[in-house]
């Protein structure tokens, strides 16, 4: 089987976080939001992997646990996800940091705290090349 477009993934992980937004609303813990979104990607057939430990390798050493993406959908776009009154540089900083170390080019930032998920929903990239 093909592995699945980019943009047709982003579009569904939109949809998903628009559903799950409308049903709980701002103001809920980001491990919620998380739960909830793995569960509602899960029923589209998706492949999510949760906290998934992407190594990092400094000084020729390899360090397994690198950092922890929070959902990782058909291994090709990253999803962070916060519940913060404002998304500030640094976040849009540690996806980017992310895609980087692990090699990824897709990454999607969700911020569930927000009245539209418009608001809230941002797409990066990283051209590797």
């Amino acid at each position: 089987m093909a592995p699945k477009d980019a943009n047709i993934i982003t579009g569904q992980i939109l949809d998903a976080c628009i559903k799950v937004h409308s049903e709980l609303g701002p103001g809920l813990f980001e491990s919620l939001y998380e739960e909830v979104l793995l569960y509602e990607l899960s029923k589209r057939l998706l492949s999510v992997q949760k906290q998934r430990a992407i190594p990092v390798i400094y000084d020729g050493i390899k360090f397994e646990d690198g950092f922890r993406a929070d959902l990782i959908v058909e291994g090709s776009v990253i999803v962070e996800i916060k519940s913060v009154e404002l998304v500030a540089p640094v976040h849009f900083k540690q996806l980017h940091t992310y895609l980087k170390l692990s090699g990824l080019k897709n990454g999607v930032l969700v911020n569930f705290n927000v009245n539209l998920l418009k608001e809230g929903f941002y797409r990066r990239f990283n051209n590797l090349g």
